[in-house]
């Protein structure tokens, strides 16, 4: 597992996002879409070009206007962009056709029904996918999905592994058999509310994972 790169989600407040940056996780996630609870402010999105450059920005959006995500790439010189709505193919290629180094990664809610045969359309057009419990709400809802239906998953394309990880899942995290999975994306359940991450509790998930 020491390949296994960690993703922390729903950064909101300045000084809760400095802590969890000296932990130095892969990726910290900033939530662009109005209707959650862990929206980011302007104020505090200013700090995203402040945070240390080894660690992947990540700009998360759902079936927002191409202009306006594109607009927050360049003011926010965003690493990534993690997309949770319906976007398309072509929205996707439109962002990778116009910023060389941006990372792509398009998320998918999966349950028992998910058909993984409509991935194959995205698999030229994004960097990763991201598999998070499917809800209503677009992630962040605090409950996993039973990860033995990822054996449908047939595309080779490195995914994120996303909802509800908390550290009581780190022994069975251990035992993941794929060497597609690129890493472990983290939110609700590290949180005291939401938006505000406990350092203390991702350092402890961290040693417990062998990261």
């Amino acid at each position: 597992m020491n390949g296994l790169k960690l993703k922390v989600c729903g950064m909101r407040l300045a000084a809760n996002i400095a802590a969890v940056a000296a932990l130095k996780p892969d990726y910290l996630g900033f939530i662009f879409y109005e209707k959650s609870p862990r929206l980011i402010s302007d104020v505090s999105a200013e700090l995203i070009k402040y945070i240390p450059s080894e660690i992947k920005t990540v700009g998360v959006f759902v079936d927002e206007d191409l202009v306006l995500v594109k607009k927050k790439i360049n003011l926010y010189q965003l690493k990534s962009v993690q997309l949770h709505g319906t976007e398309l193919p072509e929205y996707c290629m439109d962002l990778k056709s116009e910023f060389s180094d941006l990372e792509v990664i398009k998320a998918f809610g999966i349950d028992e029904d998910f058909d993984f045969s409509l991935l194959s359309t995205y698999k030229d057009a994004v960097d990763y996918f991201l598999f998070d419990t499917k809800t209503k709400a677009h992630g962040g809802s605090g409950k996993t999905f039973d990860w033995k239906i990822l054996e449908k998953y047939t595309l080779n394309k490195p995914y994120f592994l996303s909802g509800g990880i908390d550290l009581e899942h780190a022994p069975a995290i251990k035992e993941i058999n794929d060497e597609r999975l690129y890493a472990l994306d983290i939110n609700s359940r590290f949180e005291t509310e939401p938006g505000v991450k406990d350092a203390e509790k991702i350092k402890r998930f961290i040693r417990k994972i062998g990261r």
